[in-house]
Parts: structure tokens; sequence; C-alpha cells
């Protein structure tokens, strides 16, 4: 298992260089030409006088004779302050003054990676005060937007400074554990990928060394530490400031995000109490905005701007009047609106986990939640999700329960849960719960998964499951089934099965076993 996280790294680290130079090449273009059109390379003293490396692009013509609306636009992870210049070149010309700058300990700003704690969000408001002295930018009118860190750290800074009228957080985190440790697991890959991605550009803390390092061992003793650590970084910990401030959030994300899955958005979503609104499209980490990075049309992008435009400007532009939560479903067709979460999943169909199964642990059967980033981008360009074959899935290495067929076409929509009984041989262990859609042939695509973790159980002692799915929107074809694989490996995931474990499942009839599954008649 060792060697097996170590050569996942390394690929992981390689993969994530590749990213970050071919981004940096491509971003490098369009800054280039910007550069002639008012871009100023300034440099920002931040937290305990950390030199931030920033710049700045006013809208042409600002002679200090009136005050524009100001917004700062943190880094993402392990990406150069260039990043948004496209963007920012878009909004200076709508009449904004905007402020990117590189987060302390990436790229050459000063300072280590403290993942959005307390160094970050001082950070985020001496650039505010920084740009109130240095430029035309109106006090009153102040926005914050990233994608990924960037995301983060705005939703931080506006729950910790009453300035930030405005947000618009793109693929980001409300809950930091809730995204990477979500069911007790440890997201292996999305961990390494931003571990790999921090060593290429950017000098981790003694204490970010650490939190890795736990990480990938399971340290278990360390487990209370890790998940406060997390909580300090979690917009969610701070959801009352931030309703207290009363800023207008704006948040985005991919329905396949490897990093951030969507379910932490949505919980956090429905307890702001302001002015919001919720968009969730196919894809992985930050591939929605990709291309608004580039200057290209974008709908997220374009959004972003909206919003700022109504709630920084005042515009009368019908961004308030739409249904506030936003979907895009992964099967292709257009928008659809609902007026807040929980109508997304109104209706419930359940399939019985009748019966009791037994499946022995540490083989893959071959149902897997895919590669990051890569599977959910080719779910987003071309429909095409993981896939296995539901038949030859080996029922000693999994548990697979089916639903008849669907006489007509059927939409999935929201969040899938689990509800079964577990009776382990050893104390600890993991299970990965996958949904599929399977066709007449019995080839399944996947439609949600997630992990599950318990330890300090009872060997032969039966005890309850409750699992969430990924939140997703998929649309089922007629005459097809519904599968529920459980298994106890997956790539994507540190498993926690001991050698020789098996785990049952059975359906007691006080209190029987189930998959709910959002469900609507196309």
């Amino acid at each position: 298992m060792g060697h097996h996280r170590k050569a996942l790294r390394t690929t992981a680290v390689g993969a994530v260089s590749a990213t970050l130079i071919a981004g940096s090449a491509l971003g490098a273009a369009p800054a280039a030409q910007a550069a002639t059109n008012g871009v100023r390379f300034v440099d920002i003293t931040g937290d305990g006088g950390t030199t931030l490396k920033a710049n700045v692009i006013t809208p042409a013509g600002a002679d200090g004779s009136r005050r524009y609306p100001l917004l700062v636009l943190p880094t993402s992870w392990g990406l150069p302050q260039i990043e948004y210049v496209a963007q920012a070149q878009k909004l200076a010309n709508s009449d904004y003054i905007v402020v990117t700058y590189n987060v302390r300990g990436f790229w050459q700003s000063g300072g280590e990676i403290e993942v959005a704690g307390p160094p970050d969000i001082a950070d985020a408001s001496r650039v505010i005060d920084w740009a109130l002295a240095n430029t035309p930018a109106d006090a009153g009118h102040i926005g914050m937007a990233g994608v990924s860190y960037g995301a983060g750290i705005s939703l931080l800074t506006a729950a910790h400074d009453k300035r930030v009228r405005a947000v618009a957080a793109l693929s980001g985190w409300a809950d930091l554990i809730g995204s990477i440790y979500s069911g007790r697991t440890q997201h292996v890959q999305a961990g390494a990928l931003l571990d790999g991605a921090s060593l290429v550009t950017g000098r981790q803390s003694a204490e970010l060394r650490q939190i890795f390092n736990d990480f990938y061992a399971s340290n278990l003793s360390k487990e209370q530490d890790m998940i406060n650590w997390g909580k300090k970084r979690s917009a969610a910990t701070y959801v009352d400031q931030l309703n207290k401030n009363g800023a207008a959030v704006m948040m985005a994300n991919a329905w396949g995000d490897t990093v951030f899955p969507p379910n932490q958005y949505a919980d956090f979503y429905e307890k702001l109490t302001g002015p919001k609104r919720l968009e969730f499209r196919p894809g992985d980490h930050a591939t929605p905005e990709l291309t608004g990075l580039f200057g290209l049309p974008n709908d997220v992008w374009t959004d972003t701007e909206r919003w700022f435009d109504h709630y920084l400007k005042g515009e009368d532009n019908g961004i308030n009047g739409e249904l506030p939560v936003q979907l895009k479903s992964r099967s292709a067709g257009g928008y659809e609106g609902y007026p807040d979460w929980k109508s997304v999943g109104a209706t419930n169909k359940k399939i019985a986990l009748a019966g009791t199964t037994t499946i022995h642990t540490n083989v893959n059967s071959g149902a897997d939640g895919g590669i990051v980033f890569l599977s959910s981008i080719l779910d987003q360009v071309a429909q095409l999700p993981p896939m296995t074959s539901i038949p030859l899935i080996p029922r000693l290495w999994a548990g697979v329960w089916q639903s008849g067929k669907y006489a007509t076409a059927q939409r999935v929509r929201g969040t899938a849960k689990l509800h079964t009984t577990i009776t382990p041989t050893k104390e600890s262990g993991t299970l990965v719960a996958y949904l599929y859609d399977v066709g007449p042939l019995g080839l399944g695509k996947l439609v949600s998964n997630a992990p599950y973790t318990f330890h300090g159980r009872t060997p032969g002692k039966p005890f309850g499951v409750d699992l969430e799915l990924y939140a997703t929107a998929y649309d089922v074809p007629a005459g097809h089934r519904l599968a529920l694989v459980v298994d106890t490996v997956d790539p994507l995931y540190i498993e926690h099965n001991p050698s020789g474990a098996r785990l049952t499942f059975s359906s007691p009839a006080n209190d029987p076993s189930y998959v709910s599954i959002p469900l609507r008649e196309q």
C-alpha cells in the first residue's frame, strides 16, 4: 500500500506539473497582450509583512474623478498571478477596479502555504486596504471572487470582513473535511493532487506537511487534530457570521468535482440567509470555469459578472429574479431552475436491498469512481462516465442490487442515500457505494458514488449505516435499470479493510435496507 501511495503521489505530481505548465503557457498569451492595456504589477504588504505579488487593472480613463466598485481575486492553488488577467480585463472594461494577487506561499509571493488559514484571511483584508488607499476604489462596493482556493478564501473573507458585499465562489469548498475526508475516508487522489501542485509551485508550512503525512498514513490518533484544522479553514464554521455580514453569495461547482464534491456546497447553500445563488454543471474540479480564464465566452463567468453588476452596481439585470438554484444535467440539455436545493430532489423512490449478502474485502470488483480529474472531464465533454459490466462484477467481492426496468425515462436530480445494516468481521473497514445506470446489455454508467469508513466496531455485531452519495443530475433512458454496487476498494480513496475481513449486508424486518434515489419522470 505504501508503494502504491508513493507511485500515486508521483503520478499526481507529474500530472499537476504538466497541467500547470500548460495552463501557465496558455495563460501567458492573454496576459502579455493585456499588459499594454493597463495591467500594473505591484507588491502588496500582507499580514505580518509578507509580500504578496499582485496586479491591478483599472478602467480606461480612470482619472481619480470618480470611484469604482472593487473586485479582489485571490489565485487558485498552484496558479500564478496572471491566472485571472483575461477576466480582469473584461471586468475593468465594465468599470470595475480589479486586484488579483498570488496567495501567500505560492510562486513569487512570500510566506508559506496556510491553506486558507487566518494569515490568508488577514492578507485578503490587507489587499482591500491597499486598493482603497492606492486606487479610486469605492469602499462601499467591494466584491471577491476566485476559482478553487480563491473561492474558499473569498467565502472565508466575507465571513470575517464585512466590507465584502458580494462573493462569487467558483469550484470551491465550504467544508474542507467534508470534501477530502467524507465518510471518514481519505480521498487520496484529491489529496495527492493538492500536495503535488503545492510542492511544484509553492512552499508548504511544517504544519501542512504534517497534515498531509497524517492524512496518507491514516493516523487515527491525529484525526481530531485534522478535523479541527479543517474546521478553522471552512466557511461552514462561520456561517452565522457570514449571514450577519449579509454578503450576496453566488457559488458554482461541477457535479464530478473530485476535489470538492457538490454535497458540501449544497448543504452550506441551504444555511445561507442572505441573497444567494447556486449553480451546478457537468465537469470536474475547476473545469467549468476554465475556458473563461482564456477569455472565451463562459457561462460561469458571465453569471459572475451579472451577480456583481446587480449587487455592487445596482444594475437591474434580472439575476435576482431568476430561480436561484440552476442545474445543468450531465446528459445534455439546458439549465433547470429550482427555488431551493430541497426542491431538486423532492421525489424519492426506493430500491430495496433485500436478503443477506456477504462480501470479501481488499479486492477491486471493477466498480470504480474513475480517475481524479480525467473521468469527469470525459463525462463533461463526451457524456462518457466511468463504466463497468454489471453482470461481470464478481459477487464474491461486491454486493449488487438492481431496480426493475423503468418504462419511461427517469431524471436523477439531487442526492441518493443508502441505508443498510452491516456486520463486520473486523473492527475497521471501508466500503464504497456506486449507483449505475444499466443498459439492456448490462453495461453500467456511473451515476454517483461515495465512500464510508468505520473504526472501533465490535466484530460480529451489526450496526446501521447511512451514507449520502454525491449529488448529481443524470438522465436514465427508458428501458434501463438502476443498480447499487458496494465493494471495498477504489483507487480514489484510502481503504481500511484488514486482511481477510468480510462485510455482511442484511435487511432486518424492523429496519429494512434500501437506497433512496431522487427520481422524477422525464
